[in-house]
This record gives structure tokens, C-alpha cells and sequence, in this order.
């Protein structure tokens, strides 16, 4: 099977849906033919749909939103290039809108709002407080809204074309680190369901659920620990919502033990969420506290020494699993 990397794994899903479905156009900061080195440009798109479909914009991510969620209400299906994960925040009222309005009115025959907003989480890249979050769950606490962080080219393709058809509000999550990393995708079309988990690596002793980046992480982390022979199972849900929580729970019942890891902020993110579904559901199965490893309650800093005191890191894995055994 052929090779890609997640940027034209990415391309390819756009493209695609285009070619099926005139309704679908590309909008956004980073979608046009100069692009940026941290994520290439779609040419190819460009060139064969030309600027009536894929069109690029200035930095104005509330307009980007809202204008997409009135053409989705219109019966097309947008795809919006917010560029930043951090970008969301400024559109935010708008996003949560488009989840409430789908949520709250999705009794109504045609009212459907189907569009993706696309975003990079570019933590560990050294761009400060304004451009390294990963808002993962702010968008968990939007009703209406799905929520897709895939970690491999296969899964982004698949994903994101399913992403593209849903007839719901998608933010479509890609850690700037798998953009370059390639793997195996199949040239005929496929598909992949919401709401289905992977188990990366198989284990017994400790399950660890991680997404994006973190699954990366955690692998590596995993192979640390089987040197000493601690066997890990890494999870990887693929998306947040909908979660596949009995994946995760069968899991857990088979290690007794628990390590989420994610690299939003600790403080209400989604390893508070995971680990108290868990609990919720198999509290006796349970051999010791839930460990969490995210990213501190501050604003992220540029030197390196405290990136890696903030963010979440390989030793920092290997020492929750340590201390589920412990």
C-alpha cells in the first residue's frame, strides 16, 4: 500500500468531497497557493476548483464562522482553515452557536448545519501563550458540536471525509507534529465511523488513553516501560465526541489501572471527563487512582525548560504509570 504523510492524506479527503459534492468549498487563513512551511499549501486544490471554491482570507476567524454557519443553513458544507487551534477562541460565540443551533432545533426537519472547522494544535512549537493551546475541552463543552483528533494519515483521511458528509458542527483537531509523518492509505475511498477507538499497542498492566500528539507520547512511553516490564495498553479514541467509552472501560477492567493523557489544560479538560466516566462505570474494577498528565494550569511559555515543565512529556507518562503501580 502507498505512503503519505497527513497533509496529503488531508488534500486528498478536500479534494474528494469536492469532486462529489459541489456544495463542499474550502475557506480559510492558510488555503490558498503560498500556504506556510508548517502545513504546505492545497495547490492542487486550488488549481483544479479555482478561487469560486477555495478561497482565502485575511485573519478573521468570528466572520469565517458565522458566514459558514449561514451557509450551512443554506444547504452547503463548508470547510473552514482556522490555521491556530487558539484561533478558535476568537470565533468562538460563533461555533458554539452553530452546536446550539443544531442541538436545539434538530427536531426541524431541514435543519441541518454541516461544516468543518479545521484547526492545528501547535504545542511544543515555541509560539507563547497566544498559539500553543490545544482547546480540547472547550469544544467538548459545546452541545451540538463533534469533535475529531486523529493521529495517523489513514485516520485523518477517513476521518475528515466523514467529517465533511456529517450533517452536524465537526472541529477537525491535527497536532502540527503528524502533519509531516506518513503511513499507509489506501487509494479507494473509504470511510471512518464516529465514535469507534483503536487500541495502539496491547497491554495488561496499565491502560493509557491518549489523543493527537499524545498517543505519540505515550507509545514511546509505553516502550520505555515494557524494557522494565511493564506492559501498557495505549488507547487512542480518534474522536472525543462522540467518545467510545467502552473501549476505554473494557480496557480498564482488563489493567485495574488508568492514565489519561491530553494536552489541554488539566483543570476541566477531557482527562476529567474520561477518568470520571470510568470511575462512574467501574469504580471496583479499579486498583488505584486515576493519573492525569496534561498541561499545567498556566499560560504556555516560550523557553524550552518550561515548555517542558508545562506540557505534557514522554518521563512524565512513564512516571503516571509508575505511580498506578505504585
Amino acid at each position: 500500500m502507498r505512503e503519505i504523510n497527513t497533509v496529503q492524506a488531508i488534500h486528498e479527503a478536500i479534494a474528494e468531497e469536492m469532486r462529489r459534492d459541489e456544495r463542499v468549498y474550502l475557506i480559510g487563513e492558510t488555503v490558498g497557493p503560498a500556504g506556510l512551511d508548517m502545513k504546505p499549501p492545497p495547490t492542487a486544490i486550488w488549481q483544479e476548483f479555482g478561487e469560486s471554491r477555495v478561497r482565502e482570507t485575511g485573519i478573521i476567524e468570528a466572520t469565517l464562522a458565522a458566514s459558514a454557519t449561514g451557509a450551512a443553513l443554506t444547504g452547503m458544507r463548508p470547510i473552514v482553515d482556522l490555521f491556530f487551534a487558539d484561533f478558535l477562541f476568537p470565533a468562538w460565540s460563533e461555533i458554539y452557536q452553530a452546536g446550539l443551533w443544531r442541538a436545539g432545533h434538530g427536531a426541524v426537519e431541514d435543519m441541518k448545519i454541516p461544516l468543518v472547522y479545521w484547526a492545528s494544535i501547535i504545542g511544543y512549537g515555541g509560539g507563547g501563550f497566544s498559539h500553543s493551546r490545544a482547546p480540547i475541552g472547550n469544544v467538548l463543552h459545546g452541545p451540538g458540536l463533534k469533535l475529531v483528533i486523529p493521529t495517523t494519515p489513514y485516520d485523518a483521511k477517513g476521518l475528515l471525509k466523514t467529517a465533511i458528509r456529517d450533517d452536524n458542527p465537526v472541529v477537525f483537531l491535527v497536532h502540527r507534529f503528524h502533519y509531516p509523518v506518513k503511513g499507509s492509505v489506501p487509494e479507494e475511498e473509504y470511510l471512518i465511523p464516529f465514535g469507534e477507538a483503536v487500541v495502539r499497542k496491547e497491554g495488561k498492566d496499565v491502560t493509557v488513553v491518549a489523543d493527537g500528539y499524545q498517543v505519540t507520547l505515550s507509545l514511546e512511553a509505553a516502550e520505555d516501560l515494557a524494557k522494565e516490564g511493564i506492559s501498557v495498553e495505549v488507547i487512542d479514541p480518534r474522536t472525543l465526541e462522540p467518545l467510545d467509552i467502552d473501549t476505554i472501560v473494557a480496557s480498564v477492567k482488563k489493567t485495574g489501572r488508568l492514565v489519561v493523557v491530553d494536552e489541554d489544560y488539566i483543570r476541566c479538560g477531557p482527562h476529567t471527563e474520561i477518568a470520571f466516566q470510568v470511575q462512574e462505570r467501574i469504580f471496583k474494577s479499579l486498583k488505584a487512582p486515576v493519573q492525569r498528565v496534561g498541561n499545567l494550569n498556566m499560560p504556555i511559555p516560550l523557553a524550552k525548560v518550561l515548555l517542558d515543565a508545562a506540557l505534557p512529556t514522554k518521563d512524565k507518562i512513564v512516571a503516571a504509570v509508575k505511580k498506578t503501580l505504585a
